[in-house]
């Protein structure tokens, strides 16, 4: 990547990724040249799918985007600002559902503008299509047999309907 190529960091769990997650991947391609979805382990859960699911699921699910070349997917372990710093991004991208996102992601993005002053963070609002949707909620339909093809990508829906089996 040229020095100038601005790229973005999209982190989470992905556990697993959603269509709200594609949504955000989507509307970030257009403020970057390169977004770098970084699939992390939370210390703080416990994944229903491994580190390289998780991995090929977000793989799988943006080869449907139009502008699937300019999407990464890597795993990421320790601080994210180290992992974006090495990756020599500009900002690190944060979806917003609610309110009740808001503190919590204010608190890394202070964090993080405290490690680092040259990382912003940006928040995009989830579109209003998909403000309910988690990967914990989609999970939970999945587990009792509900409907989640509308709410995840085919893959998606192909593995979780085999891990509940």
């Amino acid at each position: 990547m040229g020095k100038n190529k601005k790229i973005g960091i999209y982190p989470g769990t992905f556990d697993p990724i959603t269509n709200g997650h594609l949504d955000i991947i989507k509307r970030a391609l257009k403020l970057f040249d390169l977004v770098i979805v970084a699939v992390g382990e939370n210390p703080q859960k416990t994944p229903l799918f491994s580190v390289e699911e998780r991995i090929f699921l977000v793989k799988e699910a943006v080869k449907e985007l139009s502008e699937s070349d300019r999407v990464k997917v890597e795993a990421f372990s320790g601080l994210l600002i180290d992992f974006a710093q090495k990756k020599s991004a500009s900002a690190i991208i944060r979806g917003l559902r609610a309110v009740s996102d808001f503190e919590y992601e204010m608190q890394l993005a202070l964090m993080n503008r405290k490690l680092s002053n040259s990382i912003d963070t940006i928040f995009l609002l989830t579109s209003l299509k998909w403000i309910f949707l988690s990967s914990s909620i989609v999970k939970e339909v999945a587990k009792f047999g509900g409907n989640i093809d509308d709410l995840v990508p085919r893959v998606v829906a192909e593995k979780l309907r085999e891990k509940f089996k």
